[in-house]
């Protein structure tokens, strides 16, 4: 995904820039990225940024009046209204549109990351005091990758702009495989590359003399775990003033801006408080290829009750005629932080991406405000992996469960989103910028004063569409709430919704292995046609069987794949053989080993990695600054 990208070093000018040259040009995915690299000698600060043309962060580094301060940002950032009038009043010349205003709220107050609301990183160059700090959103939500050599501090949004230049860190980390294994996802700020590390959330690393000082942050959870809690009543007046006050801010933009509708709560409280002029606010859903899903037939009934035109966008033939690329590209993109059960996320952003270059979205919203928890550990199948490596995914259950003590809205937002989320983040963010105010830091502060019977259960979300827009109570959710049934009728109903919902789970991918054979034996009579489509989007336990069967031999059945020290040769042949016949179902399994496949051969081993590549048209030569 876009971001910024560099290193910090010792090492003469013209090594320095070869390198930064070779690592910016990997990150240059899409022809609408733009590209700028700059130098600072005396500080042997040698950087660059790669963002979308019209985008927030298009147009870095920003310098001061005077020029001793520079800062390079990646990201968004949504201000309160006083911000920027504030700095006018003061003196200070920008456009109002854009983020020009940040580097003079760095030149005039030292803790200004305290004050910034969004998901950013950056690198900020005080020449005044001939130091330069790393910084991040207080999530960790727009992840930074490093790497710490003896002589040089290195940086990407990438972990492959990295291992371009270092190609002796293309190892898989086995402790890592195993927690992506287990959680699908990588523990604790480490990745998947043996000596590249996550910058952890709300960081300040402190740089002078060319080298790393000082590993500090400007926030920490505690400071609103500690807050006092509030009683059922006063949380919700709390809750809506700040949601009603501060979700303007997230439709205000110079870029043509969507809304990614679903069946449930959380895009309809935004709907509900967000009221746009009539025809001015498209709206889109992602929808089935076998018929007009829950979330699409709902999402209609709600863009139509507001007054906004809507459209579906569906993963079908057409994604599946070019499932290779998008597959591969999807791994590829995400320094491989998801499994392929994502891919299709890139080919329907792609298409969200014509309709708008801003998707506005829910995400996030079940995790702050209902504690849903979207990933947890799992066994592998037994021994279809190496004895070193389920040792590690052992561990990678212990190391979980640590982890996950504590507040639960700090695990949701510290570490399940950063971690859990990130992946399909990036997949999204390499099309478009995508926002949700359910991270907003007045929101997410808030929400640590609630009683924790208020975190358990939907009232205070029923509450705020209530509130917001009455008629939207009188459109049932995609897991039946909601609607102007009766009391019964409506438990009916949502009993009903929870049962397709299970239906299709189960005939999905999570078919019991006793179910495939009788599946299989009547073949013929299609009875995938009565579950699937229903309230799912991408059906993958039946496109691995059938449409994608020759990919799926050939990736993982190739002696290649065959020969890994991590897999078990007989075992990986009976998990392709038993799906692809029909008789089994190892969906979640093929899901992981064709991602960690395609990482090993286009990460770890494909030695032209960033070599032919080339920054774009639009990139600007490299610059000093000062």
């Amino acid at each position: 995904m876009p971001g910024i990208v560099g290193l910090i070093t010792k090492k003469p000018r013209e090594e320095a820039e070869r390198e930064l040259h070779r690592m910016i040009a990997v990150m240059c995915h899409e022809t609408f990225y733009v590209a700028n690299t700059w130098t600072d000698d005396s500080l042997g600060i040698y950087a660059g940024s790669v963002a979308r043309k019209g985008s927030f962060a298009e147009g870095m580094p920003l310098q001061s009046e005077r020029g001793d301060v520079v800062l390079a940002f990646s990201g968004e950032e949504f201000p309160g209204p006083a911000t920027k009038s504030q700095l006018l009043e003061r003196g200070h010349a920008f456009k109002k549109a854009g983020p020009a205003y940040l580097v003079h709220l760095a030149e005039e107050q030292r803790n200004f990351l305290a004050g910034l609301n969004g998901r950013f990183h950056g690198l900020l160059v005080d020449r005044r005091h001939e130091s330069a700090m790393l910084f991040n959103d207080r999530y960790g939500m727009e992840r930074l990758y490093y790497h710490e050599a003896k002589d040089t501090f290195y940086f990407a949004a990438e972990a492959k702009a990295i291992l371009a230049v270092l190609p002796e860190l293309r190892r898989l980390n086995s402790q890592s495989l195993g927690e992506f294994i287990s959680c699908g996802a990588v523990l604790d700020n480490r990745t998947l590359f043996e000596g590249i590390s996550i910058l952890p959330p709300a960081s300040t690393w402190t740089f002078s003399n060319k080298s790393l000082q000082k590993k500090g942050v400007y926030f920490l959870p505690k400071e609103w775990e500690d807050q006092e809690a509030l009683g059922e009543k006063e949380f919700y007046q709390e809750f809506r003033k700040v949601f009603k006050e501060n979700l303007p801010r997230y439709f205000i933009n110079n870029e043509p801006l969507a809304m990614s509708l679903t069946g449930g709560l959380d895009t309809r409280m935004i709907m509900a408080w967000q009221r746009s002029e009539p025809g001015s606010l498209p709206c889109y859903t992602f929808g089935s290829m076998f018929r007009e899903n829950c979330d699409v037939k709902i999402a209609k009934r709600v863009a139509k009750a507001c007054r906004q035109p809507f459209q579906e966008i569906t993963a079908g033939e057409e994604f599946l005629s070019h499932f290779t690329h998008y597959a591969e590209r999807a791994v590829y993109l995400t320094d491989g932080c998801i499994d392929l059960s994502r891919s299709p996320d890139l080919y329907i952003n792609e298409k969200a991406r014509q309709i708008a270059p801003v998707r506005m979205t829910g995400n996030y919203g079940g995790e702050v405000l209902r504690r849903v928890r979207t990933f947890k550990p799992s066994k592998p199948l037994a021994r279809l992996y190496s004895p070193e490596i389920v040792s590690c995914v052992d561990q990678a259950s212990e190391t979980f469960t640590n982890l996950a003590s504590g507040h639960p809205v700090s695990f949701a937002v510290f570490k399940q989103c950063p971690w859990n989320h990130y992946g399909v983040l990036a997949l999204e963010q390499s099309q478009l910028a995508l926002r949700s105010p359910f991270l907003d830091n007045d929101l997410v502060k808030t929400v640590f004063r609630a009683p924790m019977s208020v975190l358990s259960g939907n009232e205070a979300s029923l509450q705020l569409i209530a509130d917001g827009n009455p008629d939207l109570l009188r459109i049932p959710t995609d897991r039946g709430l909601l609607g102007d049934r009766g009391r019964l009728t409506q438990a009916a109903h949502h009993s009903f919704h929870e049962f397709q919902f299970k239906a299709e789970y189960a005939y999905d991918m999570g078919m019991p292995q006793w179910l495939s054979r009788v599946d299989n034996a009547i073949s013929s009579l299609h009875l995938e046609r009565l579950f699937l489509g229903r309230h799912k989007v991408f059906h993958f336990r039946v496109w691995y069987r059938d449409v994608l069967a020759n990919y799926v031999r050939e990736i993982l059945l190739d002696p290649r794949s065959l020969s890994r020290p991590y897999i078990e040769r007989r075992s990986l042949v009976a998990i392709v053989n038993g799906h692809l016949k029909g008789v089994r179902n190892y969906t979640q399994e093929i899901h992981k080993l064709l991602a960690i496949e395609i990482l090993q051969r286009q990460l770890l081993e494909n030695p032209l990695l960033g070599a032919h590549s080339r920054l774009p048209r639009t990139a600007a030569p490299m610059k000093a600054v000062g």
